[in-house]
């Protein structure tokens, strides 16, 4: 019998136990999954409406738990484009609310002579002019959705508004809701004379480091945001996404762990005997604790990969739910399935390394005496 076929010989033993211990491991490396993906969606999210449109960076209140609960006054907005370095400043109010099944409904409110920095490719009606109030724009997503199209009326808040256009970006989040005049927004959710943040396009000659650092320092109560990492500054929910995705990975180690650590200490006890006739024919400690070793890997190894894909498919159902498909779309990026076969190769080491070590203490004489 060669080594490989030993090893899976041993773990088949006892199908119950190892399924069991399999099933275990698999739950942990699914959580893991799933929620790197979804975050990893947030993480798209939150750069997608850090440079929407053609800006480079965006400037929120500092301190804000929320984004959404950011507030940047009329004055701020003003002397903000008059900022050195500074092309342009341009004011975007972020509501949420509930339209039709919908019960996070994106909607940005911009001023209607700004309207192009966003970028929209309006596929059919027209686009928001100077002055126009009264009128929205539905993303593609959103109007196919709710069944709307140029022309139809919709309601927002008990506010009824004419669809204008429907727009395409490209990005989930955006098409998925709307775009309306500022003023009419700031009306809809009461907050006049506010804005969310407003996205900051650099001037030639300039860079984005310069331009933000003299913004920061200009401005005591706002914070320039120029990468995905520093989203943290405005929005505290991304640090408590990253901290839980840590959180459970960290338990589906030491859950898992002890899962194998039982299974392979039970194991290792059954074949005691058997350990000390390898031992007694020739086998060196060293084969012994690859042996051990090598069992728990496969054990990880299968439970990882069953994992890997249930998350997967987890994820995508989530998608389904049409409140959070609106929201964001789903990455699967190397680092997520990365973390999860190193979850999974640590619990296998970490489970291995009481039994590994009991079996090779053990003398031929010992092993063979145990009954």
């Amino acid at each position: 019998m060669t080594f490989i076929s030993l090893l899976f010989k041993n773990l088949v033993r006892q199908k119950v136990r190892t399924g069991l211990t399999v099933l275990g491991i698999c739950v942990g490396i699914t959580t893991v999954v799933a929620l790197g993906v979804i975050t990893g969606g947030l993480k798209d999210m939150a750069g997608d409406i850090l440079r929407a449109g053609d800006s480079d960076f965006m400037v929120a209140q500092k301190g804000s738990s929320d984004l959404a609960f950011s507030a940047v006054s009329d004055a701020d907005q003003t002397a903000l484009a008059n900022v050195e370095g500074v092309a342009g400043a341009t004011g975007v109010l972020i509501h949420v609310t509930r339209v039709g099944s919908n019960p996070y409904f994106f909607i940005m409110g911009v001023a209607p002579e700004q309207i192009s920095f966003a970028g929209l490719q309006i596929v059919d009606g027209e686009t928001l002019e100077p002055g126009d109030s009264g009128r929205i724009l539905l993303g593609t997503g959103a109007a196919g959705t709710l069944g709307l199209s140029a022309g139809d009326v919709v309601s927002i808040d008990q506010t009824d508004f004419t669809i204008a256009g429907i727009y395409r970006t490209g990005d989930a989040l955006q098409d998925g809701g709307a775009f309306m005049a500022l003023a009419d927004l700031q009306e809809v959710a009461g907050r006049p004379g506010t804005v969310t943040m407003v996205y900051i396009a650099v001037a030639e000659g300039y860079t984005v480091d310069d331009v933000s650092r003299a913004i920061n320092d200009t401005f005591a109560n706002l914070i320039s945001v120029t990468t995905v990492e520093e989203y943290g500054e405005v929005d505290q929910g991304m640090e408590m996404m990253d901290a839980v995705n840590i959180a459970i990975s960290v338990l589906a180690v030491g859950i898992g762990a002890i899962g194998v650590m039982n299974t392979m200490i039970m194991s290792v006890f059954e074949r005691t005997r058997e350990i000390g006739i390898l031992k007694a024919v020739g086998w060196r400690n060293r084969k012994v604790l690859q042996l051990i070793v090598g069992e728990s890997l496969v054990l990880c190894f299968v439970a990882a990969i069953a994992g890997i894909i249930i998350g997967v498919l987890l994820s995508r159902a989530v998608m389904l739910i049409p409140a959070v498909g609106h929201l964001l779309s789903p990455s699967y990026t190397p680092d997520v399935f990365i973390r999860a076969l190193g979850v999974a190769f640590f619990v296998a080491l970490i489970g291995a390394a009481y039994p590994a070590l009991r079996a090779t203490r053990m003398t031929p004489m010992e092993a063979l005496r145990h009954e």
